[in-house]
């Protein structure tokens, strides 16, 4: 007689118990607050949604925030991954306090960061004063914005590559050179596939933090409506005004917009990740694998 399992069994014990308390957990502090969000934003009928989320000035907000983080994010990709090349690879005086600042926008204020972002971007500033003789205003303009979104997005994409570059094994690179692979081959067809999981997930954890980003904003920024505001100090300013489903409105449609974003982010992550392990299973060892990417970098 055959018997089914409605679960595997596990070498843990209580799975119900453990279970139940991450959904409630989860429920109280993600769920029912995002499900609020949604039933308020119904009390209001078509016509008011979609002059909440969809006037002149609503989408200049969007146009800036969305552009500014994913820039800020495209910059914190690159040099974010340099730094934790540097911080893993090379040894050099201060190596440890340069590895200690790069946590400081984690720690730091965010209003003690655009405001000390502010008084060195002015125009009067440390950097400022150099940079405007030259037509470039940083602070109280666009470009402002997108100073303060790469610095606070900055430590997600160091501190989530370095320690796949710290496990990554050197032997591969090696191999590669023997195998007459130069660097920039060795790196684009080893180190890099290995490490583009990891620089994926830095580069959505620093653009979802860009997107909801307030206090170091909006001291630089200038708040200019049409020309440098963004989405969430418009929902500060609904709130404010006693607006309650207005800026419910526009907090879900940046929630909306996020997830889309971030879904097809993680879903190129996930490809990346299983398309890596492929190639590893498909290789009876490290060298096998190295061997048939660089003679296909080659080809």
């Amino acid at each position: 007689m055959t018997t089914f399992r409605l679960r595997k069994p596990s070498a843990l014990p209580g799975f119900g118990l453990t279970l139940g308390i991450t959904v409630a957990y989860l429920s109280l502090v993600v769920l029912i607050p995002l499900a609020a969000t949604f039933l308020k934003t119904a009390t209001l009928d078509w016509s008011h949604f979609v002059r909440a989320v969809w006037s002149p000035r609503v989408i200049a907000s969007y146009r800036l925030t969305f552009t500014a983080a994913l820039g800020g994010a495209l910059i914190n990709a690159v040099f974010g991954f340099l730094l934790a090349w540097v911080l893993v690879r090379y040894r050099f005086p201060f190596k440890r306090v340069i590895d200690a600042l790069v946590d400081l926008p984690f720690a730091l204020p965010t209003s003690v960061a655009g405001i000390s972002l502010a008084a060195v971007y002015a125009g009067n500033g440390w950097i400022g004063q150099f940079l405007q003789p030259l037509g470039l205003k940083i602070a109280f303009t666009p470009l402002g914005v997108l100073v303060a979104l790469t610095f606070i997005g900055l430590p997600f994409v160091v501190r989530t590559v370095q320690p796949v570059l710290e496990d990554f094994e050197r032997e591969q690179e090696e191999a590669a050179a023997c195998l007459g692979a130069s660097r920039w081959l060795t790196f684009r067809r080893v180190v890099l596939p290995a490490v583009l999981p990891a620089l994926l997930t830095g580069f959505a954890l620093a653009f979802a933090r860009a997107l909801g980003e307030y206090g170091s904003v909006i001291f630089i920024a200038g708040n200019v409506p049409m020309k440098s505001e963004i989405t969430s100090l418009l929902i500060i300013t609904k709130l404010e005004q006693y607006d309650y489903a207005g800026a419910t409105a526009l907090a879900v449609m940046m929630l909306c917009v996020s997830f889309v974003m971030l879904l097809l982010i993680n879903s190129l992550q996930w490809y990346l990740q299983r398309r890596t392990s492929r190639g590893v299973t498909a290789g009876s060892a490290p060298s096998a694998v190295v061997g048939a990417t660089v003679a296909g970098g080659a080809q």
